[in-house]
């Protein structure tokens, strides 16, 4: 199987709506669907979980911290309790949409300031770990960090992430910006295909670091989402690019 794009989706709030995700679903495999803390609300989450249904994406769930103000890109203190607590509630929530309209949970994914805590602390990815154990599901992460380490340790299914419209700093950390830059299409087309061949990325530092990855992530809410999308899907389907 070629390797996956995923995307975080359901990101609006009432009539607010971050990213096009009608004009996304076409191009990807995997949706991360918000669960009401950094973006999201019932109707929202009904309504791309039935948008996903309709183009035959696999739904997983994609909890946050309690900051919808900052959309979830913000780190806090927070015990390993409460995220086991906060996780385990929002999976929750979407699995009743999911249930609803007669659509698995395929998988969990944290997002944004959860998912760079957990991937430096083993002690927030074990928290995490143990609200995903009883959904029996996968949870994507970062290879070579925390994320793989403990939740594999638990005996979680572990799907490893490339990000196609994000940059890795001289150490080989995901540079989590609140707010996405833009990203030439081609060029992280390239950067994908190089992960694929070679499974290396070259950092800020213009330094090689290993990748290993299965899926890939678009963020919904960089500019030109749809066309990087577009375009991986193209890259993709050649049967040069596969893993």
């Amino acid at each position: 199987m070629r390797m996956t794009i995923n995307c975080d989706m359901g990101e609006g709030f009432g009539l607010y709506r971050l990213g096009d995700d009608a004009a996304m679903m076409p191009h990807i495999d995997l949706a991360n669907v918000a669960c009401g803390f950094h973006a999201s609300d019932p109707s929202t989450m009904r309504e791309t979980v039935r948008l996903a249904k309709k183009h035959n994406v696999k739904v997983g769930a994609h909890p946050s911290l309690p900051d919808l103000q900052g959309f979830g890109r913000r780190a806090m203190v927070i015990s390993p309790a409460e995220v086991t607590d906060l996780v385990t509630y929002q999976v929750g929530a979407l699995k009743a949409f999911l249930d609803a309209e007669d659509v698995p949970l395929n998988h969990v994914k944290p997002h944004g300031a959860l998912y760079g805590m957990a991937a430096r602390d083993e002690k927030i990815a074990a928290a995490i770990a143990d609200a995903v154990l009883p959904f029996n599901v996968p949870i994507l992460g970062m290879a070579f960090t925390a994320h793989e380490m403990i939740y594999t340790g638990k005996g979680i299914e572990f799907i490893a992430e490339f990000y196609a419209d994000l940059e890795y700093d001289g150490d080989g950390n995901l540079i989590l910006s609140r707010i996405h830059d833009a990203v030439d299409p081609g060029k992280a087309a390239a950067r994908v295909l190089r992960v694929i061949r070679d499974r290396v990325v070259t950092t800020t530092a213009g330094k090689d670091i290993p990748v290993k990855a299965t899926t890939i992530c678009v963020h919904s809410d960089t500019p030109s989402a749809v066309a990087i999308a577009a375009e991986l899907d193209r890259v993709l389907r050649q049967g040069s690019a596969r893993p």
